[in-house]
């Protein structure tokens, strides 16, 4: 029997896969299995993961034939999976020993649906321990509530699949699934569906996950037009959370981190394609025009000024345009 399917998509991290790999090995146990999925890598990565699974004990190898993103690779490896527990680790990243081990026993101690922990973020050779923004440790929760409240960083606002494991009556019931084709923010949808429909979760302080940021062929350093998948993202966490029966309650929260998403990328527009930083600025004015009007107002009237200038002056910019377009 399977206790538990690690799930590891990779694509195009030849230079970081055998880091991932080698703490693969000092995380294996014998009811443990490896989902490497590469998703059409052509740098050479699939050939270090046919010499490394047979190495590795539990891992099997799936070679996607056509590239999907991050999200539909996810999504390979939950097809796959046959544990009771599912974990996520990216192809880039790399673990401490005994790791999986560590936080399995956690979760059936508290005998929740979800656990979630905290990680170090690596950038070079600086090293930055980053928390859960939940104060409540090592106790069951109802995930509903660690989402708000809504002027403050929560738990919806720690997205990463890979700090945390679950359970798989969470598969079971949909709420593992990432939305396929996404190529960023495929963890938003993901994490806010998981705290609205999830029965309870947990946080740990468990530091076993090494999160590598400044990675070249990351979508995060990359400024084309993949990076605007944030917008369909967070329409759909709109629209899930518009029909939740506690919509009054949840979506001034969604609307904000939304804004503060679209004022973030607004704030470093210099470093997208040109033709990109024109689409950003236009599908970002849509955006707030389709956001609920009354909550949007609430919204930037609570934000520090610099973004709610930043946005407010998109939204009058782009009103005034389509008035005008309308107008002729």
């Amino acid at each position: 029997m399977v206790k538990l399917s690690v799930i590891v998509p990779f694509y195009n991290v030849r230079t970081y896969a055998p880091d991932t790999l080698r703490s693969l090995r000092r995380n294996t146990r014998g009811d443990f299995e490896f989902l490497l999925v590469d998703d059409c890598s052509t740098d050479g990565t699939r050939e270090i993961l046919e010499r490394a699974a047979p190495g590795i004990p539990g891992a099997r190898l799936i070679a996607r034939e056509r590239n999907g993103g991050l999200a539909t690779a996810r999504n390979t490896g939950l097809d796959a999976a046959r544990g009771r527990y599912i974990a996520f680790l990216d192809g880039d990243d790399w673990l401490a020993p005994g790791h999986f081990e560590r936080l399995l026993a956690a979760l059936e101690e508290l005998g929740c649906d979800f656990v979630r922990t905290d990680h170090v973020q690596c950038t070079a050779r600086s090293r930055t321990v980053r928390r859960v923004p939940v104060g409540r440790r090592g106790e069951v929760l109802s995930p509903r509530e660690v989402i708000l409240p809504a002027d403050r960083a929560t738990a919806v606002d720690y997205p990463f699949a890979w700090a945390g494991m679950y359970h798989r009556r969470l598969l079971e019931r949909g709420l593992l699934r990432f939305t396929d084709g996404l190529r960023t923010a495929e963890d938003r949808p993901w994490i806010w569906r998981l705290h609205r429909d999830a029965d309870s979760c947990a946080v740990i302080g468990e530091l076993g996950v090494f999160y590598r940021r400044g990675v070249a062929s990351s979508l995060t350093q990359i400024g084309d037009i993949r990076q605007l998948d944030f917008i369909p993202a967070f329409d759909q966490v709109l629209a899930e959370t518009a029909a939740d029966h506690e919509s009054a309650r949840l979506l001034p929260k969604a609307v904000r981190t939304y804004c503060a998403v679209i004022a973030h990328h607004l704030g470093s527009v210099e470093r997208f394609e040109p033709a990109v930083a024109r689409e950003l600025r236009t599908l970002s004015a849509a955006a707030l025009r389709r956001m609920p009007q009354g909550v949007l107002n609430d919204v930037l009237d609570a934000l520090d000024s610099e973004r709610a200038l930043r946005l407010r002056r998109l939204r009058r910019r782009h009103s005034l345009t389509a008035r005008e377009a309308t107008a002729r």
